[in-house]
């Protein structure tokens, strides 16, 4: 059987399109997030912990699980961090016995520069759709992060 009849009879799922088109967005989102990381000497978890702590504080626990990592390697990410004067840690206003993550003006700073990048280098793909169809997209785009995806 030569490699033209193995392809043959290959039967695609009905699904298989939209699955490849979701791996490739999910390629090129993540070199783009990878190259922007690398500018300023971060990895890629952590450009994710700036963004996620953007806007929040959060426990060191609850980072942890978001991010899908054990809560040895969340301490050492955040030890880095923080020694990069990125991070900083300090008592949950809530429950003084918690500790929270949250971003210094530095982090912070950094976390927008960031975010900038990001944008500037996915904003022409995106302005290939019109409005209607962004707003879809984005539509679609939380209906599956809802559904689990993350």
């Amino acid at each position: 059987m030569t490699d033209d009849t193995l392809t043959d009879r290959v039967v695609r799922a009905p699904d298989d399109d939209v699955l490849d088109a979701l791996a490739q967005t999910a390629h090129a989102v993540t070199t783009v997030l990878t190259r922007v990381a690398a500018e300023h000497d971060l990895s890629l978890t952590q450009l994710r912990v700036l963004a996620i702590l953007r806007d929040r504080r959060l426990r060191m626990s609850v980072l942890a699980d978001y991010l899908g990592l054990e809560r040895s390697t969340m301490s050492g990410l955040v030890d880095r961090a923080e020694k990069r004067g990125l991070l900083a840690r300090g008592p949950s206003a809530t429950d003084g016995r918690a500790v929270e993550v949250y971003l210094t003006d530095e982090g912070l700073a950094l976390a927008e520069r960031g975010t900038s990048q990001v944008r500037a280098a996915l904003e022409p793909s995106t302005a290939a759709l019109t409005a209607a169809e962004r707003r879809r997209l984005q539509t679609l785009l939380e209906k599956l992060v809802d559904a689990g995806l993350h």
